[in-house]
């Protein structure tokens, strides 16, 4: 939405031409790669811009979408990156930045915060905290409040309560949790708004890499608790920020 207004201006103001300007509005529904479709309209129909997947694609080709992408928006935002990925990146567009528990490039300002609600973000434990990051960095870019109430399990679930009015005021929560994937049932029985569950690949042996978190938190008996795929902190983070957007209006 950004670059049309920018753009309309430019048009008004008689710094491009008619041409130029149809040129760019051709260009706007997707640009055409060797290797990929470049969606422009993405933030146009979903309020935040094609998000670029790391893992499958070369270094280069991260690069080179990412350079397509900034064009037209203010942030534009890299997952699952390794570190191997984000150091070539960098060298190449030194404006980025690598978050590190996140495994996410930022390419661009991060917006102020545009909402008065918030998302509440809560954690199992710590080391569910990495996919937990990726939702925050995400919820960030789209200029979403967020509230972080890390390492709250059902193991000592005594330290959720001490935060209690956080998970009852928030507008969606997401809870990211792993071995059984109890919390997010206990969530669903207090909270008042959405509760997008997050099963993690934290656990012993018979926790399948996440299926046996995945499989609970699908059979939660709790009815606000809907569940997206193991380790999917930006999905969720997706879903949170949409529906905190609409509570806004």
């Amino acid at each position: 939405m950004e670059y049309l207004k920018n753009l309309l201006e430019e048009y008004k103001n008689n710094n491009i031409s008619l041409d130029k300007a149809m040129y760019e509005l051709k260009n706007l529904p997707y640009k055409e790669m060797d290797f990929a479709k470049i969606d422009h309209h993405r933030h146009l129909r979903q309020g935040f811009p094609e998000v670029v997947f790391c893992s499958g694609k070369t270094n280069e080709q991260i690069v080179e979408i990412l350079k397509e992408l900034k064009k037209k928006n203010s942030i534009v935002l890299a997952t699952r990156a390794t570190k191997e990925n984000a150091d070539y990146v960098l060298e190449k567009l030194p404006q980025c930045k690598y978050h590190e528990k996140a495994k996410i490039i930022s390419y661009g300002a991060f917006p102020k915060i545009k909402t008065h609600n918030y998302a509440c973000l809560i954690t199992a434990g710590t080391a569910d905290i990495p996919v937990a990051e990726e939702s925050r960095i995400f919820l960030k870019a789209s200029g979403i409040q967020t509230k972080k109430l890390y390492d709250c399990g059902v193991a000592g679930v005594h330290r959720l309560f001490n935060n209690i009015d956080d998970i009852l005021n928030a507008s969606a929560i997401i809870v990211i949790a792993g071995m059984e994937g109890a919390l997010a049932s206990i969530i669903g029985g207090l909270a008042p708004c959405p509760v997008i569950a997050v099963p993690t690949s934290i656990g012993y042996g018979a926790n399948f890499g996440g299926i046996s978190a995945l499989l609970g938190m699908l059979n939660s008996c709790a009815p606000t608790v809907s569940v997206v795929n193991i380790d999917n902190g930006f999905g969720a983070a997706y879903s949170a920020s949409m529906i905190v957007k609409q509570s806004e209006k």
